[in-house]
C-alpha cells in the first residue's frame, strides 16, 4: 500500500514497546489480591485499548472515581515493576521512528495508559522529548475502540485525521483509527487475526518525500 500521509500515530504497549505479556501478568497479581479469578484471553482481547478506569468498573461493577484511580495506580505499578527488569522496544520502532521524524514527519502516540505509563514507556526508550504530542487516558473521555485517542492525537500535531497514519497492534485500536479516519497498519505483535493490512514489526515500512506528503509502503 501507498498513501500521502504528513504524520504517523503510535500506539505504545505492543507496538512501540514489548509488553504485553506484562500487562497480562501484572493483571493476575492484581487479581489475586482481590481473590478474583485469574482472567482469560478472552478479557485481554476485548480490553486492550480501553482505559483502566473503564476495565476496572467493567470488573468490579460502580466504582467511585477516586477508587478506580486507585485501582489503575496499583495494577499499573505492578505492571512497570514487572517489566522494568526486561524493558525493550518492538523490534525496529526507534530507527523507524527516527528516520521519520528527520524527514519531517509529525510524531504522536495515542494510547489508553496513564501518564506514569507514558512517561516509564518514553523514559526507557529515552524518548521523553521525541514525540511532538503525546495523547494518554487522562486527556479524553472514551478510550478504544472509540476515536477520542487518535482525533486528538491528529489535532495536537496539527494533522487532519486523513493525513495521519496509526501503527496499532490491537483489534480496539484498529477500529478506533479507522472510526477516526485515518489509515491504520497492524503490527502483529499480539493477536494474530486485524481488521487491516498487517507487518510483522516496523522494519518491514519504508516511506519516500513526495509534495503531497510522505509516501509509506509496506
Amino acid at each position: 500500500m501507498r498513501a500521502p500521509m504528513t504524520a504517523f500515530i503510535f500506539d505504545i504497549d505492543g507496538t512501540i514497546i514489548d509488553s504485553m505479556r506484562y500487562h497480562e501478568r501484572s493483571w493476575d497479581v492484581f487479581l489475586s489480591r482481590r481473590g478474583v479469578d485469574t482472567v482469560g484471553e478472552d478479557f485481554f482481547r476485548r480490553t486492550a485499548g480501553r482505559t483502566g478506569v473503564e476495565v476496572m468498573r467493567e470488573l468490579f461493577g460502580s466504582l467511585s472515581d477516586a477508587d478506580a484511580h486507585a485501582f489503575v495506580r496499583e495494577k499499573e505499578g505492578i505492571y512497570r515493576d514487572l517489566f522494568r527488569p526486561d524493558f525493550r522496544e518492538i523490534e525496529g520502532f526507534k530507527a523507524f521512528a527516527r528516520a521519520a521524524k528527520s524527514a519531517g514527519v509529525r510524531l504522536a502516540c495515542a494510547t489508553a495508559g496513564d501518564p506514569d505509563n507514558i512517561a516509564f514507556a518514553l523514559g526507557g526508550l529515552e524518548m521523553q522529548a521525541f514525540f511532538d504530542a503525546a495523547v494518554g487516558a487522562h486527556d479524553v473521555a472514551h478510550g478504544k475502540p472509540e476515536p477520542d485517542l487518535f482525533l486528538l492525537a491528529a489535532k495536537r500535531v496539527g494533522a487532519r485525521p486523513s493525513e495521519c497514519l496509526v501503527f496499532e497492534d490491537a483489534p480496539a485500536g484498529v477500529t478506533a483509527a479507522q472510526a477516526a479516519g485515518c489509515a491504520v497498519l497492524g503490527v502483529q505483535t499480539t493477536h494474530s487475526v486485524l481488521d487491516t493490512e498487517i507487518i510483522k514489526n516496523l522494519s518491514q515500512v519504508t516511506f519516500t518525500l513526495q509534495n503531497s506528503g510522505i509516501s509509506v509502503s509496506w
